[in-house]
């Protein structure tokens, strides 16, 4: 029988199982300025459980969590660990309480090594406390780690040049390299591929037979139903429903996320031009590392106005190298042609590829997407700026700025107090489609969307997936990449599959399955050897 979501008052601080929980959250409220963030919230998990956590973006997920590792300090309510209250000062003291939280945003330094990075703070050394540091001992638990996680990473890289799989990779590491009590995921897979993500669930499995309570916060419903024992859900703030997996269904959990039902997208097919706007003959990138294989090899495709393009492909297919290569934006130049509405062009910085019509939306919102001191207004108008001063001067108008940036947030339902907000108090999805209006006031002929919808709940995609299809459907012409197959087959017309640098597949919308995709993406895998395709 299913849960009674009305009966989540009732069952507020109730531990999870007959036994004394590990981990109890009483009533806990928290107010930033005059927004209410969390109310009378409460969560109980034993030790050895998988404990999902689940919620649109704003729905208080983040700052439970941030609460419980000791980042946020001031909150009402109380927080009992194995029966004892605590309350922490800092993230210092919730680590020495045995407390381990891997963020959604990742939180490295980039100049260091990946050994300084996870044992930043708590590093080992030789002579006692103010010895030597001990940076072989420091590199050694650095590769036990990854081994037991299948990821080959060296632990002296430098965390900046790594693929943002990799650094996901070096965050999960962090958090495992001290043996916690409790162990919190914010979205831990967001960035890893498919078999990263198998080996992540395997360590999962040994934390929980281990005795290791995991809280573990996904939009991904695939992912709660196959590791949790237990789902709590978060709706503005408040507590919605916390049961057994076994008891619920994952429509039943995005009902509550949501507060509704979500409408599959009703793809309409809008006329499609003649004419392309992008051709691109025989493109081809070399790794800058010059290892003699390409990144990409002889890619050819077109997309016309109206369409909407897909590109699939494992990680390191040369899906984002591909977006980058015609955008200007490679760090070697990519030989073949390229064509914008049929003249050759070759772009050796974005910038002349935005003069020249084209947009793109990174997959890493916040390190190149997002200017996180301004506000949502100063995003959203950063490429129109000088269409919004007083004559030829350098001073903003306000009143054409309010206009550019209220027809932005009515056109594309950006969740927002005003534009005067900082962006960074927006959820994950609404802060995407501040990046998405920043690039629709210039009015690009052609779209790049590199995972336009990584790290962003169920509502908000679904909202996302509807405006590429319109965006279409005005006669734009669109190439997105995703590792999400649902969703290249829920938007695209047409999609493109990539292989280790090499175009295999060229799908109808009619013809495209999640098997013959697959079976396109993996078509030269067993005649290489592991780690030797694209970055």
């Amino acid at each position: 029988m299913s849960p009674d979501p009305n009966r989540a008052d009732r069952d507020k601080g109730a531990p999870a199982t007959a036994e004394s929980p590990r981990l109890e959250m009483r009533h806990i409220a928290k107010n930033f300025g005059g927004v209410r963030a969390l109310r009378d919230v409460s969560l109980a998990a034993p030790a050895g459980e998988v404990h999902a956590v689940c919620g649109e973006n704003g729905a208080g997920k983040s700052t439970l969590m941030k609460i419980l590792a000791g980042a946020i300090t001031e909150y009402e309510g109380e927080i009992r660990l194995d029966g004892r209250p605590v309350r922490f000062s800092g993230p210092r003291q919730a680590e020495d309480a045995g407390i381990r939280i891997i963020y959604q945003e990742l939180n490295l330094v980039p100049q260091l090594t990946v050994a300084d990075n996870i044992f930043l703070g708590r590093e080992k050394t030789r002579g006692g406390r103010l010895g030597w540091l001990d940076e072989r001992a420091m590199e050694v638990q650095s590769r036990r780690l990854f081994d037991r996680l299948g990821a080959a990473i060296a632990p002296r890289a430098r965390v900046g040049d790594l693929r943002i799989g990799d650094q996901q990779m070096v965050e999960i590491a962090k958090a495992l390299a001290f043996e916690a009590a409790i162990v919190i995921m914010d979205e831990p897979t967001s960035a890893l591929s498919d078999s990263e993500v198998a080996r992540l669930f395997r360590v999962i499995d040994d934390l929980r037979r281990g005795g290791t309570t995991v809280l573990y916060i996904s939009h991904k419903m695939n992912e709660v139903f196959t590791l949790a024992d237990r789902v709590t859900v978060l709706r503005d703030g408040q507590l919605v429903a916390s049961a057994a997996r076994n008891a619920i269904t994952p429509d039943q959990v995005v009902r509550w996320m949501v507060g509704r039902e979500i409408a599959a997208l009703d793809y309409q097919k809008h006329p499609i031009g003649e004419r392309a706007v992008l051709e691109v003959d025989g493109l081809s990138l070399l790794r800058p590392q010059g290892s003699g294989r390409p990144s990409l090899r002889d890619i050819r495709f077109a997309v016309h106005a109206g369409e909407v393009v897909g590109v699939a492909g494992l990680l390191g297919a040369g899906r984002t190298e591909l977006l980058e290569a015609i955008y200007g934006a490679s760090p070697t130049p990519p030989g073949g042609t390229i064509r914008l509405q049929g003249r050759p062009v070759r772009f050796h910085h974005p910038d002349d590829a935005i003069r020249a019509g084209i947009a793109m939306v990174t997959e890493d919102r916040k390190t190149l997407g997002l200017f996180d001191r301004m506000t949502v207004a100063e995003n959203i108008t950063l490429r129109r700026l000088p269409e919004l001063t007083f004559g030829t001067g350098p001073l903003i108008n306000p009143r054409a700025e309010r206009r550019a940036v209220g027809w932005a947030i009515d056109q594309l339902a950006i969740r927002t107090a005003g534009g005067d907000v900082p962006v960074t108090s927006l959820s994950g999805g609404n802060q995407q489609k501040c990046i998405l209006a920043r690039w629709l006031l210039i009015e690009p002929r052609l779209l790049l969307l590199d995972e336009p919808t990584r790290g962003i709940d169920v509502g908000a995609k679904a909202e996302i997936y509807q405006l590429i299809r319109r965006l279409a459907g005005q006669g734009r012409a669109i190439l997105m990449t995703s590792s999400e197959l649902p969703e290249l087959l829920a938007v695209a017309d047409r999609i493109l599959v990539l292989c280790e640098g090499r175009l295999t597949a060229e799908i109808p919308r009619a013809e495209a399955t999640e098997e013959a995709i697959m079976h396109a993406a993996t078509r030269f895998l067993d005649r290489t050897t592991a780690g030797e395709g694209p970055k």
